[in-house]
């Protein structure tokens, strides 16, 4: 039987709006990081064929220029596409238990929100993107063709 390799792949697209306003900071060597989380919404059909809603709440960070970008287009209520990988960390709480979260280490975001100004109302949605290309460098020559849909062998 020939040995098969498991591809590494952790990938997660999600599409929500954003709980609160997100919150920027520097780590103590000047990287910028932001925080947030976001609701996405699924509709379904119950066993009586009534519809429902259910909520997800998903946290999201973004590092470097992705979090710059970040800072002064996002509020609470904007809706954004987040392309990224889930990541989980571990850290104390107040009353010294460890809490472990996974959330999303955002790749790229898309705003999806129209643009806020009455001049602004006969353009078109400010749906702009923005990557962080950060950790592509680590990626295998492989992985990478992958991510980016190459049929390359």
């Amino acid at each position: 039987m020939a040995d098969y390799k498991m591809p590494e792949l952790n990938s997660v697209v999600i599409a929500g709006n954003l709980t609160k306003d997100p919150i920027f900071r520097q780590t103590t060597s000047g990287t910028p990081v932001v925080n947030f989380s976001i609701a996405s919404n699924r509709r379904f059909k119950d066993k009586n064929e009534e519809w429902k809603e259910d909520v997800c709440y998903v946290g999201i960070v973004a590092w470097n220029r992705l979090a710059d970008s970040c800072k002064d287009r996002l509020k609470k209520g904007n809706a954004v596409l987040v392309d990224g990988e889930l990541q989980s960390r571990t850290f104390k709480t107040e009353d010294g238990t460890n809490r472990t979260i996974v959330e999303i280490k955002a790749r790229r975001i898309q705003f999806l929100n129209k643009r806020g100004s009455v001049a602004d109302a006969d353009k078109e949605d400010d749906i702009t993107t923005f990557t962080d290309d950060s950790f592509d460098a680590l990626l295998s020559p492989e992985d990478s063709d992958l991510i980016k849909g190459s049929n390359a062998k």
